[in-house]
């Protein structure tokens, strides 16, 4: 088991940025992708990025790419969610999660991960 703690949400005018961090701690943190979810009020959850074991391959939905990039420390077991150009539409609950598996592709289901943090908040006012 892999816990994950999220840290760096807060509040933000439109077109600024944020950097959202995930710290792991339980399983071998180099053995199995990362990735982060969102969820808004009243919607679903929804994926947002994911990196692969290694940090080789990444993958984001449509409505972040160019604006948000995902990276990993696999010294210090953390990954990263880098949000610039943010939009009134990002605001949600964000979550980082740990896959099943090293892999990553297309847009991801939440049943392709198995533990979760208990998320950070993300505001962005227009």
């Amino acid at each position: 088991q892999v816990q994950l703690v999220e840290s760096g949400g807060g509040l933000v005018q439109a077109g600024g940025s944020l950097r959202l961090s995930c710290a792991a701690s339980g399983r071998t943190f180099s053995s199995y992708a990362m990735g982060w979810f969102r969820q808004a009020p009243g919607k679903e959850r929804e994926f947002v990025a994911a990196i692969s074991w290694s940090g080789g391959s990444t993958t984001y939905t449509d409505s972040v790419k160019g604006r948000f990039t995902i990276s990993r420390d696999n010294i210090k077991n953390t990954v990263y969610l880098q949000m610039n150009s943010l939009k009134p539409e990002d605001t949600a609950l964000y979550y980082c999660a740990a896959s099943v598996g090293r892999r990553v592709w297309g847009d991801m289901n939440p049943a392709d991960f198995r533990s979760w943090g208990q998320g950070t908040q993300v505001t962005v006012s227009s």
